[in-house]
């Protein structure tokens, strides 16, 4: 295959390891882009898709938004990074998430997710003084150590010791503990095996990293009892589910406030920005509090990531915009159709999702944990996916990984993805791929 974007990769594997800067960019064809705008991306070649990857969820408005680049470009041209002090920006911004988000009282900003949620576990540790972090099989929370283990897990080594990378010291791993979603009793298990060492209980309370689960209501109220109980901190990770279901996150529609959330990646709508909240006792911890859990990093609160912060948050509360009426329309319409095409053509699916998240599980009855998830036609999603991307609707092509609709997003868009995905998943049918797997499982 010679082409423009196929050349450019080339270059890009004899000076970056493997071409990339991050291992799940490197997915084939198309190999590299030109340009972005609202709801479509331009390879190198021409080709332009309709994106639903969103860059797995950092954009919320659509790409290269007028008004977030806008409001970046006039506060750059005032300061950029000083690296003492405060700004009007960072202040704005702070206030603006604690009227946003019920566990909010104090906010610190980062520049990434893994930095916030990598300052929630020091917080927790250093605020209980104890060393074991809970967290769930199929939650992702970031590139830290301590939290790098067990998401998408094969079947032998689920809620077992799987670690996402070498080079993590056997201590870091051994200390993060791991539970099923939607099972209080795997909780309470790990609490009564480790009394009083248990510093945080961390959780996507939507964990869209393996799509979409959906939280029972009753789970999420019963971590909250378990973790007060114990005098552990509960840790909500809204790096993907804040701002893009809810201004103040799923928090927000479910109704139970965590000790500490994180939150980022749509916040800035493709500007690197994210945090951590929390009650003025925990955040009280911090070394510029006074307290012993060392606050550092150079680009925290920088002009650029603090006013495209800003900026889309203005946006996500504009009544005149609604934001997420109109996505949480196209989701729906989304998810009713591929529902629809998968019945029609006889396929076993559970397409899911929420607001603007859609996920088509390619498997037969409920899905309420991990657990359910093995059941999935890895295959045939990876492969519904790529054919997708072939027909002009770029979806990540890896089995589990969501999609996501923005403001960008039209109803046109949806109905012609529509018929794209009912000509693959036809076609796929008369091809035998999901009786082929079925027969395998």
């Amino acid at each position: 295959m010679t082409s423009v974007s196929r050349s450019l990769a080339e270059a890009a594997e004899r000076i970056i390891p493997g071409g990339v800067n991050s291992a799940t960019r490197s997915i084939g064809a198309p190999w590299a882009w030109r340009s972005a705008k609202g709801a479509t991306m331009t390879d190198m070649d021409g080709g332009v898709y309709t994106d639903y990857h969103a860059a797995f969820g950092a954009i919320l408005l659509g790409h290269s938004d007028e008004r977030v680049n806008d409001a970046v470009t006039r506060a750059i041209a005032d300061i950029d990074l000083v690296g003492v002090g405060t700004t009007e920006l960072e202040v704005e911004l702070a206030r603006l998430v604690v009227d946003a988000i019920p566990s909010a009282e104090m906010v610190i900003s980062t520049m990434s997710g893994s930095e916030a949620t990598f300052q929630a576990v020091r917080l927790a540790r250093g605020a209980t003084g104890r060393p074991f972090i809970l967290k769930f099989q199929g939650n992702f929370h970031g590139s830290y150590d301590a939290l790098a283990r067990n998401v998408i897990s094969s079947p032998d080594l689920a809620w077992g010791r799987d670690p996402n990378s070498s080079g993590i010291l056997d201590d870091a791993i051994d200390h993060t503990l791991i539970a099923e979603f939607n099972d209080l009793a795997s909780v309470q298990e790990h609490f009564a095996r480790h009394p009083e060492q248990i510093a945080a209980v961390i959780l996507e309370p939507v964990p869209h990293n393996v799509g979409a689960l959906l939280p029972e209501q009753e789970f999420l109220e019963g971590l909250r009892e378990i973790t007060r109980a114990h005098g552990s901190l509960l840790i909500f990770d809204e790096v993907i589910s804040g701002f893009r279901h809810a201004l103040g996150g799923y928090q927000e529609l479910c109704g139970v406030t965590p000790d500490l959330t994180t939150f980022g990646k749509a916040m800035g709508n493709g500007f690197p920005v994210a945090g951590l909240a929390g009650s003025t006792e925990a955040m009280s911890h911090f070394t510029p509090a006074g307290g012993s859990v060392m606050l550092a990093g150079t680009f925290n609160g920088n002009a650029a990531s603090m006013a495209a912060a800003i900026a889309t948050i203005e946006v996500l509360k504009d009544p005149e915009v609604d934001f997420y009426g109109h996505v949480g329309r196209l989701g729906d319409r989304m998810r009713v159709g591929l529902q629809q095409i998968a019945d029609d053509a006889g396929i076993a699916a559970h397409v899911t999702g929420l607001g603007s998240v859609f996920i088509p599980y390619f498997l037969d009855g409920e899905v309420r944990g991990y657990r359910d998830l093995l059941r999935n036609d890895d295959h045939a999603y990876a492969t519904f996916h790529r054919r997708m991307i072939d027909k002009g609707s770029f979806m990540y092509p890896m089995a589990l990984k969501r999609n996501h609709i923005s403001l960008a997003h039209t109803e046109a868009d949806v109905d012609r993805t529509l018929a794209q995905a009912e000509d693959v998943l036809g076609a796929m049918a008369r091809e035998g791929i999901f009786a082929a797997q079925a027969a395998n499982a």
